[in-house]
């Protein structure tokens, strides 16, 4: 008989973590463990987001904010291309690796939570980049962390906004909890309006652009 794999870290941890009442606290102990070689860390590639080079524009010193930056690679690709990068993670080890690996960037990594970020965000941003971070949190908490990301953008900006596409996906255990379309047009709100939205990776993920 076939033994059963085990059931991934992320999974584990995030749903203790909601058990306790957070649906955050599992990002910091999830790269804790990794750190310690006793986890993995499912959406660290290593590498930029290939849509996000793939859309790569200059950035002529604009401000970009990168939601759940992780390890850095995003971020550091838009500062590679001119824009005057914060990226931000719930996760302070994350936060810490991100500079440890960059030891000479000029992106401003921080540690901040998206569902209770600094006031001096609001609408301070030319560019915002989401990309599968919000699908890491149960629909409970979906709609105050698109409110917050909406509320990043500033006037005549862009956010860039790509999650698991639910409608092509096949409904298991989360993390991650998919977005319907009607989830990921949300985002359009509060003078933020929607640009366009098409599925990459053969329909598998949203790709979505907004402006204010």
């Amino acid at each position: 008989m076939t033994p059963t794999p085990p059931e991934p870290a992320d999974r584990v941890l995030s749903r203790a973590s909601l058990a306790e009442g957070s649906p955050t606290a599992w990002f910091e102990q999830l790269y804790t463990a990794a750190s310690r070689g006793e986890a993995k860390v499912p959406w660290t590639r290593g590498k930029p987001n290939a849509a996000l080079a793939d859309w790569l524009r200059p950035g002529e010193g604009r401000r970009a904010l990168v939601v759940g930056s992780a390890l850095g690679d995003d971020a550091e690709l838009l500062a590679s291309a001119g824009w005057a990068v914060t990226a931000f993670d719930v996760a302070p080890t994350a936060v810490e690796a991100a500079r440890t690996r960059f030891p000479e960037s000029s992106v401003a990594y921080v540690v901040a939570d998206l569902l209770d970020p600094p006031g001096e965000w609001h609408q301070a941003f030319d560019l915002v980049v989401e990309i599968i971070n919000i699908q890491a949190m149960p629909r409970d908490f979906r709609a105050a962390a698109i409110t917050s990301l909406a509320g990043f953008l500033a006037p005549g900006g862009t956010a860039l906004v790509s999650e698991v596409a639910e409608e092509n996906v096949a409904p298991e255990p989360g993390p991650p909890w998919p977005f319907s379309r009607a989830e990921i047009e949300s985002v359009a709100q509060g003078g933020v309006r929607l640009v366009s939205l098409e599925t990459i990776h053969d329909g598998l993920r949203y790709w979505a652009t907004f402006t204010r």
